[in-house]
């Protein structure tokens, strides 16, 4: 087993440098602070798994071998069985000779020795111990994350309201660590809120104006659980287009027919912007309502509410991907729901590829850092927000800027008992693993 030394000045910087040598399953074995630093012994999980796998053979070969089957040798060097005739010469071999079955049922006998017998509980026993483990080793890494973000907030302050912040505008704990981990030291409140801002600004995509869906046209469908506020998106959209190029170069397609009175409402909208609403129930309809409409600038498609966990969001998503004519599909997300919410939201319907997403009920939300912070983690494209029931003016195109700076001042008016107290922080980030989501930090970071 090759154990390796690591010093640093703190456990961090130690902990860093084994994640660096020997990856993140390294096995640690001890962590103690020594001559004004941390010492950490580890090695490699593999060097584990070989060294138990050397010793197995070892230990098997010390147990007594089965005594050897002595008639069976015998019986291979004797002449063959004598004639009747003979028989009365032949009546000594009587009492060493066996029946034949034995010969044949000996062997498979003696391969199987009692080390092979052993062998599954031995390997279970193996995995158990890794196991046990891999266990140990989180529980450590969780102790060096708590007792390092309990000497951040001493050291550099800054760092742990930055994270505060984070936590208070609705972004998750494992996106607030990455970026607080990542800000550089010794900054002052005023340059660290700057510098998070901007890197929340580069990993959030957004589209830049509104020539994607009015200018160049196209398939557009939303799509997204029910009450999310699709129907009342898509007349939003609608009017936009109608008041710069007019309803003869829009078409409007409803999928639901399952509500009561569901396609009813866009057909409401559709009347007061004179555009007809074609209705359609399944993948034959919808391929015959696409061509009708075949010399419509921009189509717009309202889809039934389905929820992420109800199987039918698949043959939704396959009827919308099976046409010749390619449909865009824009995800809508309840700003009011949580960001566990959303994420499964997001991963049920990104069956196939998402084209972008839109945010809807942003006037109704405390907090709308869970939105942004799952549309970062999932690498959506942003294109509008809407905030309110008012068609079409409650509908604007994404603007970065501003939707993290009212992330933060919503963060910064939430006194709610969800908010985190300063003596919180360490135990939280102990328990929380690095974000998987990779943003880009900048110069002083790449």
């Amino acid at each position: 087993m090759n154990i390796k030394r690591f010093f640093a000045s703190s456990s961090r910087e130690a902990l860093a440098m084994v994640r660096k040598s020997l990856g993140e399953d390294a096995v640690i074995l001890s962590n103690r602070a020594v001559n004004g630093g941390n010492e950490i012994l580890a090695f490699k999980e593999e060097d584990m798994a070989s060294f138990m796998s050397d010793d197995a053979p070892v230990q098997s070969s010390k147990r007594r071998a089965p005594p050897p089957q002595e008639p069976v040798q015998a019986r291979a060097s004797r002449p063959a069985r004598p004639s009747r005739e003979q028989a009365p010469e032949a009546e000594p071999y009587r009492a060493v000779r066996s029946e034949p079955a034995p010969v044949t049922t000996a062997r498979p006998k003696v391969t199987t020795t009692p080390a092979q017998a052993a062998a599954p509980q031995s390997n279970k026993q193996i995995s158990d111990m890794l196991n046990e483990i891999r266990n140990m080793r989180s529980v450590i890494e969780s102790q060096l994350v708590e007792i390092s973000w309990g000497n951040i907030q001493h050291r550099d302050p800054v760092k742990s309201n930055t994270l505060n912040m984070l936590l208070s505008a609705g972004f998750s704990a494992a996106l607030s660590r990455q970026i607080a981990e990542n800000m550089p030291d010794h900054r002052t409140s005023a340059e660290a809120n700057a510098w998070v801002q901007s890197i929340l600004e580069k990993n959030l995509q957004a589209i830049p104006n509104e020539d994607e869906i009015l200018n160049r046209g196209g398939v557009f469908a939303l799509i997204g659980p029910t009450g999310v506020g699709k129907t009342t998106t898509t007349a939003k959209l609608a009017a936009r287009f109608v008041m710069k190029h007019g309803p003869g170069k829009l078409g409007l397609i409803t999928t639901d027919a399952y509500r009561i009175g569901g396609h009813e409402q866009l057909r409401i909208y559709g009347k007061i912007l004179g555009v007809m609403v074609h209705a359609v129930k399944d993948e034959a309809d919808l391929k015959i309502a696409l061509e009708e409409l075949k010399g419509k600038h921009t189509i717009l498609i309202d889809t039934v509410g389905v929820s992420q966990k109800d199987r039918m969001v698949a043959e939704q998503i396959a009827m919308l991907s099976s046409t010749r004519q390619p449909i865009k599909k824009l995800l809508c997300l309840n700003a009011t729901n949580t960001g566990e919410t959303l994420t499964d939201v997001v991963r049920a319907y990104k069956v196939k590829q998402l084209d972008g997403c839109i945010i809807t009920k942003l006037d109704e939300a405390a907090t709308i850092g869970s939105a942004l912070d799952v549309i970062i983690r999932e690498k959506l494209r942003l294109y509008y927000v809407a905030n309110g029931q008012r068609v079409p003016e409650d509908l604007h195109v994404a603007n970065k800027k501003l939707l993290i700076h009212r992330a933060f001042r919503a963060g910064a008016q939430n006194t709610s008992s969800f908010q985190f107290k300063h003596n919180e922080l360490p135990f939280l980030m102990g328990n929380t693993s690095p974000a998987a989501a990779k943003l880009s930090m900048g110069a002083d970071h790449v």
